[in-house]
C-alpha cells in the first residue's frame, strides 16, 4: 500500500498491494477467463532459523514463451503473493487440527490493473502434525461467492490428491466467465465418485457479488456500522481488529461495499501482513484489517484521527468522537429504521446483502442523486460539473452541510470524473434507484414541501 517499512522487499513487487476495493474493478460482462493462476503456498523452514517462510510450491498454469516484460511482471506478482497468504508472521508449529479459513487480498500492478487473490488456508491431507498451506486463485474478477464455491471444489479434490485438482482447474480455465445471472456448468471426474457436474452461477445484481454482510452484522450493531460508514464517507483512517482472517476479510470488504456507487481509492488491506504494520502510521486515509495478536503494536503506534474497531468484542477502542454527527440526523434515522425492519425474515446471503446495502444506497440517492442534472456538456460531449449550484439545489441545511464536505473527497471526485466523461448516466443499479426515488417524489409533492 501507500506506505510500508522500506526493508520489506515484496513492496517492490507491486505498486501498492490492495489500493482499492472491488467495486472499482471493471464491471465484467462475462466471457473472459475465470482466473490467471492457481497457486499452492506452503511454509518452509528457513535454513539457519526456527522461523518459516511462505513459498509457492505449485503453480498452474506454468507460463511458457513470455516476453521479457511479461516475465518480469509475472515474477513480481508471484514474489508478492506468499506474504499475503500468510500475513500472520513466520512463527508456526505443526498442527493436527486447523479450522479452514477463506480470505482475499487485492494487488494493484504498476499499470493500475488489479488482481484479487482468493485464498483457502487448511491442513494438507495426511497423518500426524503438519503445517497449514494456502490454495490461492489469482483473478482480475471480483466475485467472492463464486470463487468461494470454486475453492470448495479445490478443497474436495485436495483431499484425494493434487493430480485430481489439475483437470478441474483446466476445465475451469477453458470455460468463459458467465454474464450476470448466467450459469456455467463444468464436467469433472473424481476417482471413486465418477463424473460430477458443477454449476457456477453469477448473481444477477453484480454490485453485491463481491460481498457478504453477515460477518459485519454478527460483529457489530447497526449504530456502529453507521458510524463506520460515516467515517469512510469522509475518508478517514479505519482499522479493524479480529483474530480470524475470514472475519477480517469479510468485514472490511463489507464496510467498503457500503460506499457503493463510490469506490474507496486509498490504502486498503483486508489483512495487513506483520511486516507491513507500519501502514497504520500512514498520514493518508486507509482501511485496513489487523489480527488481534498485533493489537498492542497498533495501539502503541503514532496515529491521528483513527477509528479502531474491535470485531471480537464489538467495540470501538479509539475514535475521533464526532462519528455520530457526520451524517444528517434525519437520514441517519432513515438508515437505522430501514435496517431494523424485517431482519427476522432474511434467509439467504442475497437477501441479507440487499437489506443492508439498500438503505446506504438510498442515503446517496437522497444526498447526491441529482448529480447528473448539474453536469454541463460542451458540443464535443465533455461534461463540467457545476459544484456550487449542485450543493445549492439541496433545500435541507443539514444535507447541504454534509454534501459540501463530501464533494471534496476523492470518493466523489473520481465518481464525478467518470460521469463527466460519459455522455449518458450509467444504466446501473444506482441510476435505477435514482429514477425510482424521483418517481416517488412526483407522487408525493406535498410531503416534499413539508420537509
Amino acid at each position: 500500500m501507500g506506505s510500508g517499512p522500506p526493508q520489506d522487499n515484496s513492496r517492490e513487487a507491486l505498486k501498492e498491494p490492495e489500493r482499492a476495493q472491488e467495486h472499482s474493478l471493471p464491471n465484467f460482462a462475462g466471457g473472459q477467463h475465470f482466473f490467471e493462476y492457481l497457486l499452492v503456498v506452503s511454509l518452509k523452514k528457513k535454513r539457519s532459523e526456527d522461523d518459516y517462510e511462505p513459498i509457492i510450491t505449485y503453480q498452474f498454469p506454468k507460463r511458457e514463451n513470455l516476453l521479457r516484460g511479461q516475465q518480469e511482471e509475472e515474477e513480481r506478482l508471484l514474489k508478492a503473493i506468499p506474504l499475503f497468504c500468510f500475513p500472520d508472521g513466520n512463527e508456526w508449529a505443526s498442527l493436527t487440527e486447523y479450522p479452514r479459513e477463506t480470505f482475499s487480498f487485492v494487488l494493484t500492478n504498476v499499470d493500475g490493473s488489479r488482481k484479487i487473490g482468493y485464498c483457502r488456508r487448511l491442513l494438507p491431507a495426511g497423518p500426524g502434525p503438519r503445517l497449514p498451506q494456502v490454495y490461492c486463485i489469482i483473478s482480475c474478477i471480483g466475485c467472492f461467492g463464486l470463487f468461494s464455491k470454486i475453492l470448495d471444489e479445490v478443497e474436495k479434490r485436495h483431499q484425494i490428491s493434487m493430480a485430481v485438482i489439475y483437470p478441474f482447474m483446466q476445465g475451469l480455465r477453458e470455460a468463459a466467465f458467465p454474464a450476470p445471472g448466467k450459469t456455467v456448468t463444468l464436467k469433472s471426474f473424481i476417482p471413486d465418485s465418477g463424473t460430477e457436474f458443477i454449476s457456477l452461477t453469477r448473481p444477477l445484481d453484480s454490485h453485491l457479488e463481491h460481498v457478504d454482510f453477515s460477518s459485519l452484522l454478527h460483529c457489530l450493531s447497526f449504530e456502529q456500522i453507521l458510524q463506520i460508514f460515516a467515517s469512510a464517507v469522509l475518508e478517514r483512517k479505519i482499522i479493524f481488529l479480529a483474530e480470524g482472517l475470514s472475519t477480517l476479510s469479510q468485514c472490511i470488504h463489507a464496510a467498503a461495499a457500503l460506499l457503493y456507487p463510490f469506490s474507496w481509492a486509498h490504502t486498503y488491506i483486508p489483512v495487513v501482513p506483520e511486516s507491513l504494520l507500519a501502514t497504520v502510521c500512514c498520514p493518508t486515509p486507509f482501511m485496513v484489517g489487523v489480527q488481534m495478536r498485533f493489537q498492542q503494536e497498533v495501539m502503541d503506534s503514532p496515529m491521528e484521527e483513527v477509528l479502531l474497531v474491535n470485531l471480537c468484542e464489538g467495540t470501538f477502542l479509539m475514535s475521533v468522537g464526532d462519528e455520530k454527527d457526520i451524517l444528517p440526523p434525519k437520514l441517519q434515522d432513515d438508515i437505522l429504521d430501514s435496517l431494523g425492519q424485517g431482519t427476522n425474515e432474511l434467509k439467504t446471503a442475497e437477501q441479507i446483502n440487499e437489506h443492508v446495502s439498500g438503505p446506504f444506497v438510498q442515503f446517496f440517492v437522497k444526498t447526491v442523486g441529482h448529480y447528473a442534472s448539474y453536469i454541463k456538456r460542451e458540443a464535443n460531449g465533455q461534461g463540467h460539473f457545476q459544484e456550487r449550484s449542485f450543493c445549492k439545489a439541496l433545500t435541507s441545511k443539514t444535507k447541504r452541510r454534509f454534501v459540501k464536505k463530501f464533494v471534496k473527497t476523492q470518493l466523489f471526485s473520481l465518481f464525478i470524473q467518470e460521469a463527466e466523461k460519459s455522455k449518458n448516466p450509467p444504466a446501473g443499479y444506482f441510476q435505477q434507484k435514482i429514477l425510482e426515488y424521483e418517481e416517488q417524489k412526483k407522487k408525493k409533492p406535498r410531503e416534499k414541501t413539508v420537509k
